[in-house]
């Protein structure tokens, strides 16, 4: 499977998740109250801001490098964008939107360590 031509949206979502990650931490630090869930979506976003730039840069090393940043970096925006909108209006995208995010990440991350058994083949 070629995703080559979707590596660019692994830049794209990481520029995207490092300036939402700062904002969110801030938005965080103003808002009151028992439910601030604007704090774990700017966590979120920030830790995998670096990790989905390096898959990017690690294309032509690692073989799952493409997907799994890809896997991640959607359910990142799925469960931060659930967050955010369930802080803001009470409403969330769809049930079970931010846990489908969570395991998203999750499978994200396994497709990296399934790396460790397939050889990259040579760049030409």
């Amino acid at each position: 499977m070629n995703l080559s031509g979707f590596r660019p949206l692994l830049l794209i979502f990481s520029g995207l998740f490092g300036a939402s990650g700062v904002g969110l931490a801030a938005a965080a630090a103003h808002v009151t109250g028992a439910s601030n869930l604007l704090a774990p979506a700017s966590s979120i976003a920030l830790a995998h801001a670096p990790a989905v730039l390096v898959l990017y840069l690690a294309h032509d090393r690692v073989k799952t490098a493409t997907l799994s940043g890809l896997v991640i970096a959607l359910g990142a925006l799925l469960f931060c964008a659930d967050l955010v909108l369930k802080q803001f209006t009470g409403n969330s995208l769809f049930p079970m939107a931010a846990p489908t995010g969570g395991i998203m990440m999750m499978v994200g991350w396994l497709l990296l360590a399934l790396a460790a058994f397939f050889k990259k083949a040579p760049s030409s």
